[in-house]
């Protein structure tokens, strides 16, 4: 999942995963690729069936969640948790921050 997760976040590496370069070892050449479960498919109808199912929207919606950090397994645990406090609410400042100045544009 957290490799999912960076390969969606990585302009470079998602571009790598939607060309189209034929591959012999891939099933359907690779051509037919779910970049969400990291998964080849024979045809277009099986991805098609496959991002109308159950496991494929259940993958997307958990993968709309920010992965724990480190940081944050490291409080959880209680080590370092006045730093990770710390940064969470330099973070938070910085989200409401940016979203004031959003506002502020739209008017």
């Amino acid at each position: 999942m957290d490799q999912v997760h960076s390969d969606l976040r990585d302009p470079k590496r998602l571009a790598q995963l939607k060309a189209l370069v034929p591959d012999e070892d891939k099933p359907g050449l690779g051509k037919f690729h779910c970049v969400e479960c990291a998964k080849y498919f024979e045809s277009e109808w099986n991805i098609v069936q496959h991002r109308r199912g159950k496991n494929h929207k259940r993958r997307v919606r958990l993968l709309k969640e920010e992965p724990y950090s480190q940081k944050e397994a490291d409080a959880a645990a209680g080590i370092g948790t006045a730093a990770f406090y710390q940064a969470s609410e330099e973070k938070k400042e910085q989200e409401n921050t940016g979203q004031r100045l959003g506002s502020m544009e739209l008017e």
